[in-house]
C-alpha cells in the first residue's frame, strides 16, 4: 500500500524507488479526477501514460511517467494563451 498522504507540492507520497507504482486512488489524490472511461480514450490516443495491468481488473500506472506528464502540461500551460484580457 502507497502513502498517498500529500507532499507540499500537491503530489501523493510514494517511494522514491524507480518504478513506484500509482493506484487510481492516487491519481484522484493529484487531482486527475476524470473517469476511468476519459483515462482509457487518453491512454489510447497518447495523451497520458499506458496503465500496467497487476491483475486481473487492478491496474497501476508508472509514478515516474505520471510525473513527467504532470510536468509537461504545467509546461504546456505557460506557453499556452487562453484567453486576451
Amino acid at each position: 500500500m502507497l502513502d498517498t498522504s500529500p507532499q507540499s507540492d500537491g503530489r501523493a507520497n510514494a517511494p522514491s524507488h524507480p518504478k513506484a507504482l500509482l493506484s487510481r486512488s492516487d491519481l484522484k489524490h493529484l487531482g486527475i479526477t476524470v473517469s476511468n472511461s476519459s483515462l482509457l480514450r487518453w491512454e489510447q490516443h497518447g495523451r497520458f501514460p499506458r496503465r500496467i495491468r497487476m491483475a486481473g481488473t487492478t491496474v497501476a500506472w508508472l509514478k515516474s511517467e505520471v510525473d513527467a506528464w504532470l510536468d509537461a502540461r504545467a509546461e504546456e500551460r505557460s506557453r499556452h494563451v487562453y484567453a486576451d484580457f
